[in-house]
Formats: C-alpha cells, structure tokens, sequence
C-alpha cells in the first residue's frame, strides 16, 4: 500500500515551470504591476490569484501583497504550475535557498542529524528533506556540517552532490568566517583573546585538551567580550577551527563555562538552555564562488540576562 502511494505520487508529480525576470528598468515598482506586463494576455483576476495563493516570489522570497516592492535589478520568479512550496516548521527557519545550498536558522533541543541514541527522534535533516522532496521527489539533501543538540543558530546543508564533495574536501577554505555568540558565567576578565590546544574526546565522549604528544587535534578559539552584567559575559567567539564542541571546551578551561553546560563545569542554567548560539556564516558559495554571509540578531534572553 505504502509503495502504491509513493509511485501514485510520482506519476502525479508535474515539473515546475517556473519563469523569471530581472527588473532592469532603473527604476523601482510594485510585483504586481511587474508581472502584468510580463502577461499582457493573462487576466488581472487570475494574476491576482496566483499572487494570492503564493506564486511570486522576489529575490527568492514568496510575496502575496500586490505593492511588494521589486527594487532595480531584483529578480522576480513565477511558478506558472502551482504555489511555491513553504517551509514551515516552529524549531527551524528557512534562512537561503538555490539549487545546491540551504542555510537554516537551527532552534535549541534540535538535533542536526540523527544518531544511534536518537534515531527516531525528528531533526533538521528530517524536516528539511521532506520540504526539498515536496520541491520535487528527486530532489536530495546532504549533510556538510552540525550543530550541537543544544547549540542554535546558522547551518548549511547541500543540494547537489557536487557542492557537498566541493565543500567537504574543501570546508578550510571556503568556510570564510564562523561567528557564534554565547554567555559565559562570571565575568572574563580580558576583553579579547584566544585558546589554543589540542582537542581529544574520552569513552564518556567528553572532549578536553591533553598535552600528550601526538594526541589531539588542534584547535584555535578566538573571542571578544561584548558585554559583562548581573554575573555573565555575553561573548562572541569565531573559530579558526572547526572541532567538536571546542566553544565549549576553551570556555569551560578559561574558568567561565557557557550557561547552562552542566557538561563541561557550569553550576546554573539561567535561561534554562545551553547559551550558545551559531550567529554569522560566511562562505563561497560551492558553485558559483560568490560570497555568501548570513547573520543572525543576538538571541535576546542573551542581551536581555546581561542587560536586566
């Protein structure tokens, strides 16, 4: 039964025609009118309704008002076979989408793939491969990287087998700059700073620094302090390296673990999570080799337990 199901949906399944402008008129306008005059044929009611229903989308984002601006040179789509399929989802928000990369804003207590622990525990994995399969049921997804469980923030994930291969054997270099931001108990006394050390990871899969000789990988924690209130640091940290829980681990060993990680030293869990947040991605692009950032605001309990 379940396989009829699945053949049914593929023979039901038609291509998206999707047909795109650039607007090259110097000047700005409203979508609507934009997409009028690309249809002199077409009626303005049904305009009006694939407007309604989703069909539209500007610089790659769904529009449904009909003065929704289309600035010069911003690009309009219009999928002539039916609505732009939606993301929605309350613990993961859709962030960047083309044909080979998605960048995702990832919620706390999510899991970015699943393991032998929680295998049937849903995860970012399983929520965006349903949404590229609905896109079109050939679609595919592959992992590149992974947030902690319990770390929010920015995460990329391939859509084409080249960019995954092309990041992966390449992720050093095209990974330009990884921010995260997170609070700290006590107050740091520098301002500024890095941790240096070789990482390693125990039996109990608790990572630490060794100094034995050939052990370890090596990890490099640069941080900044943005602010210091009511016994925390709100800290922001950029990785010249990219190793399992390394945020972690550096904090715990400069006397002021993250809020919130009973795993590595910390005594209270004020905002009742681990207080660590994914907040700028910068990389080029697999493909095309553009430049891609992405940032995120500073969770706001993180100004807000600083600030109150």
């Amino acid at each position: 039964m379940i396989r009829n199901r699945q053949n049914n949906q593929r023979q039901q399944f038609r291509e998206d025609k999707i047909l795109s402008w650039k607007n090259e008129s110097g000047e700005p306008t409203q979508v609507l009118a934009f997409v009028t005059e690309k249809f002199p044929g077409k009626s303005r009611t049904d305009l009006k309704a694939w407007l309604r229903h989703g069909h539209y989308r500007v610089d790659g984002q769904i529009v449904t008002a009909f003065d929704a601006p289309v600035a010069p040179g911003s690009m309009v789509e219009v999928n002539v076979t039916r609505p732009f399929v939606v993301l929605k989802h309350p613990r993961l928000q859709l962030v960047y989408e083309d044909d080979d990369v998605i960048v995702i804003n990832k919620g706390y207590g999510l899991l970015s793939v699943g393991t032998q622990t929680h295998r049937k525990e849903e995860t970012a994995y399983d929520i965006l491969r349903e949404y590229v399969k609905r896109q079109d049921p050939r679609n595919k997804l592959y992992v590149v990287h992974r947030l902690d469980r319990d770390t929010s923030g920015l995460m990329m994930f391939a859509k084409s087998e080249e960019a995954q291969e092309t990041l992966r054997h390449n992720w050093n270099n095209m990974v330009l700059d990884r921010l995260y931001v997170a609070l700290l108990e006590g107050y740091v006394k520098e301002d500024s700073g890095f941790r240096k050390s070789r990482l390693t990871e125990n039996s109990r899969f608790v990572v630490y620094s060794t100094e034995e000789e050939g052990e370890g990988k090596l990890a490099l924690t640069r941080f900044n302090v943005l602010k210091r209130g009511n016994g925390l640091s709100l800290v922001e940290f950029s990785l010249d390296t990219g190793r399992k829980n390394q945020i972690r681990v550096h904090a715990s060993e400069m006397g002021h673990p993250i809020s919130g990680d009973r795993k590595y030293g910390a005594k209270e869990s004020r905002l009742h999570r681990l207080c660590l947040h994914a907040r700028t991605l910068r990389f080029a692009h697999p493909i095309t080799r553009r430049d891609m950032r992405f940032e995120t605001p500073v969770p706001a309990k993180f100004l807000n337990a600083v600030n109150s």
